[in-house]
């Protein structure tokens, strides 16, 4: 038995058989062949001489047995490579159907190249200003063109026209091979003109009509109602002008001119001290049209979006309940033509102040006899707005992304108003496309190109897309570039915007070169003093005051306002008549914002100056400070604002600190960086208010109570008028202004073991 098992031991391992003893064993491994090697027992040996005969025997056997493995291994070796050729041959055919598979590489040089791919090396931001630049050269704008044709001249808001428009564009986004591209549909209310004209009549004391206008512009909003009164001349119809008039204006309707201020704020104005309705003309001085009798059209809802869903978006899935907005007008609004204007001063009495500039037609108010009457018919309409998106996807942080968007809409041709953005918008899509999938850029953020309807009623489709969005909006999307009316002029550059960007504002004024002239556009030290606040009728104001998103706005224009806006006559042809070179202009303008797109999305760090707001901050106390006296007798101090003004810049010069001593190959430790970066401008959206009834609660650019402007206002109210001063709103407004600072603080700060202030 013994033997049997040494034979079949020996057998596997193709040698001698091994013999076993209570002796040592040793295995040695030095040929190729592995044999044991037993030291034997005295009495065995002498049975060798017996087994020889029968050991040859079995060595024969097994010789002849060993020759079989050896055919059977060479056989299996032989299908296993056969079968490693068939698999290996399938697998090349289901890469490449349409390549022949070439001659197979080692193993370990396939697997080499499946886990350690080669990665491309990133532009930098010469080569990607450069290709901007080669390209904005090729670019001819010929889309602003197309878009004054007769298919989509008139396109108001929810016309067949608008609705055809963006489904072009959404077929032009798709084209472009963006990453996605969709539309969002709102069901909103705007109001149109009704079935019975307007009308403006002159009446003597007995109510005989003396003289009738029925203006073909309107002004959406307004309150449809008939008025009668005196008629005082209110200039721009500012705080200001109506301060400096010596006649009341309670009871009567007022005329004021346009410009300066939006449509909306000059009817709150003259509401506010009790005026019966509002009339709006274009005077010679300021819009120096030939024809006088044009029409013109604006809104006169203080506010953006819907005003019959403030608050909360206009989703056709969403059951609403009666609401609306406290900006809407409760008085009657009528825009009239500079020759209907100049009629109605026929009526009127009293020469205008020298300091208006006005011509020798203006007069300051109506005859003792006569009086105006103006009667608007306007009504509600529900329609359905599109506002479409197409994407570039960022290749590191695809859910961090810059909007770039333009108005679609225009009441009129709306050449400059919508044609201007709306041409350079999908230019850019192109641009952006063609580098990303042709030069080799590859940003680190997303790009949403936004094509928005109902512009021309406030913003209406920009707006109701941040509603639908509040919650999460602000913690994704960090910048919005609007593109509206970017080319008015040669003249001037300026911009409207969140501080946050004025430090990248101003590289790329120094970057980029004056389309006409060939200078620096960067040509004034003092330029951020400059900056105007963005007004309700800018697309970008929504982003900045509602959802607390940094925004910019900026134009190439004249000192003088473009005359045409929103009226018949904002053609193709006589935007191209004013501003002969508009090719080039369109040129810088999508310059500008290429640049601000790509360093948004390029850089690992996000391009925001949070330490702007350090220096608005600093003004708003000095600006404060001219009231200690005021805020003393109160019993109160300015020493918790000191603190909370404080703690801000500690909390943004310990965020400088970590930006410069971060590692910025570590993605983690720059998102979270990054991140709080991007919620500076949330966190001064003041939290004691409700985005319904004060939906832009921005205390620095917003409008309300709340506002930093609001409080300065209330201190110098109590020096002109004591008794119309609250002084419990006053403190109100001192602490809740104070703890929206102190929590802006504490939230750039990151942690809040990382707070260090003393409550």
């Amino acid at each position: 038995m013994m033997d049997q098992a040494r034979s079949a031991f020996s057998n596997l391992f193709g040698g001698e058989p091994l013999s076993y003893t209570r002796f040592s064993l040793a295995r040695q491994l030095d040929g190729d062949n592995s044999h044991v090697e037993m030291k034997l027992a005295a009495d065995e040996e002498e049975n060798n001489d017996n087994n020889l005969k029968s050991s040859r025997a079995r060595v024969a056997k097994r010789k002849r047995f060993s020759g079989h493995i050896c055919y059977g291994t060479i056989a299996v070796i032989m299908f296993f490579l056969i079968g490693f050729m068939i698999g290996y041959w399938s697998y090349c055919k289901r890469l490449e159907p349409k390549a022949e598979c070439e001659k197979t590489e080692p193993l370990e040089e396939e697997e080499t190249e499946e886990y350690f791919p080669e990665t491309p090396s990133r532009l930098l931001w010469t080569d990607l200003k450069a290709m901007l630049s080669e390209k904005l050269n090729a670019a001819e704008f010929n889309t602003i063109r197309r878009l004054n044709e007769n298919s989509y001249v008139p396109r108001e808001a929810g016309s067949q026209n608008d609705e055809s428009l963006a489904f072009y564009l959404e077929d032009q986004f798709r084209k472009l091979k963006l990453g996605k591209v969709w539309h969002d549909e709102h069901f909103v209310k705007i109001q149109v003109e009704g079935s019975a004209p307007n009308s403006v009549i002159v009446v003597d004391t007995n109510s005989n009509s003396l003289n009738t206008e029925y203006p073909k512009g309107y002004v959406a909003y307004s309150k449809a109602a008939t008025v009668t009164g005196k008629l005082v001349h209110a200039n721009f119809g500012t705080k200001q002008d109506f301060e400096s008039l010596n006649t009341p204006v309670n009871g009567s309707l007022v005329i004021v001119r346009a410009g300066k201020i939006t449509f909306a704020e000059k009817v709150a104005n003259a509401e506010s001290l009790n005026a019966i309705g509002v009339l709006i003309y274009m005077d010679k001085t300021k819009f120096p049209i030939v024809k006088a009798d044009v029409p013109f059209f604006g809104h006169a809802h203080l506010g953006t979006g819907d005003p019959y869903t403030p608050g909360f978006p206009s989703f056709n899935h969403t059951q609403f309940p009666p609401s609306r907005s406290s900006g809407l007008p409760n008085i009657p609004v009528q825009t009239i033509s500079r020759a209907s204007a100049e009629k109605l001063f026929e009526y009127m009495e009293e020469e205008c102040p020298p300091a208006w500039r006005l011509d020798a037609f203006c007069k300051l108010v109506t005859k003792p006899n006569r009086r105006v009457k103006l009667t608007v018919n306007n009504v509600l309409k529900e329609i359905r707005i599109l506002n479409v998106f197409g994407v570039i996807k960022g290749f590191e942080e695809p859910d961090r992304y810059v909007v770039v968007g333009a108005q679609r809409d225009a009441w009129g041709p709306g050449a400059v108003k919508s044609s201007v953005g709306t041409a350079l918008l999908l230019e850019l899509a192109q641009i952006f496309s063609d580098m990303v999938l042709k030069g080799g850029f590859k940003p680190s953020r997303s790009i949403v190109f936004a094509s928005w309807s109902a512009g021309d009623f406030g913003a209406i489709g920009a707006t109701e897309w941040l509603e639908g969005y509040l919650s999460s909006l602000h913690l994704k999307a960090f910048t919005y570039i609007n593109l509206d009316k970017a080319v008015l002029g040669t003249g001037n550059f300026k911009v409207s915007a969140s501080p946050l960007l004025y430090s990248l504002i101003e590289k790329t004024m120094q970057d980029v070169k004056h389309p006409v002239t060939g200078l620096s556009l960067y040509r004034d030290s003092n330029w951020v003093n400059k900056v105007e606040k963005l007004s309700f009728d800018n697309a970008a104001f929504p982003f900045l005051a509602y959802s607390g998103i940094p925004a910019v706005s900026f134009c190439f224009c004249e000192d003088l306002d473009y005359p045409y806006l929103g009226t018949t006559l904002d053609t193709f042809e006589v935007f191209s008549r004013e501003v002969r070179e508009w090719n080039k202009m369109m040129r810088g303008a999508a310059e500008v914002a290429g640049q601000l797109i790509i360093k948004l999305t390029h850089d690992v760090e996000l391009n925001l100056n949070y330490e702007m707001y350090n220096e608005k901050i600093l003004a708003f106390v000095r600006d404060m400070n001219q009231f200690r006296t005021d805020i003393k007798e109160m019993g109160l101090n300015l020493q918790w604002l000191y603190s909370a003004r404080g703690d801000f810049f500690r909390a943004t010069s310990r965020l400088t600190t970590d930006y410069k001593n971060a590692e910025r190959t570590n993605r983690f430790v720059m998102r979270e960086i990054n991140d709080r970066i991007m919620k500076v401008e949330y966190h001064f959206l003041s939290p004691y208010v409700s985005p319904r009834d004060s939906p832009f609660r921005h205390i620095f650019w917003g409008s309300g109570s709340h506002t930093l402007s609001a409080l300065l206002e209330h201190l110098e109210l109590r020096r002109r008028n004591s008794s119309a001063f609250n002084e419990t709103l006053l403190r109100n407004q001192l602490a809740l202004a104070t703890w929206t600072i102190q929590g802006a603080a504490n939230a750039l700060s990151g942690d809040i073991w990382d707070i260090d202030n003393e409550f």
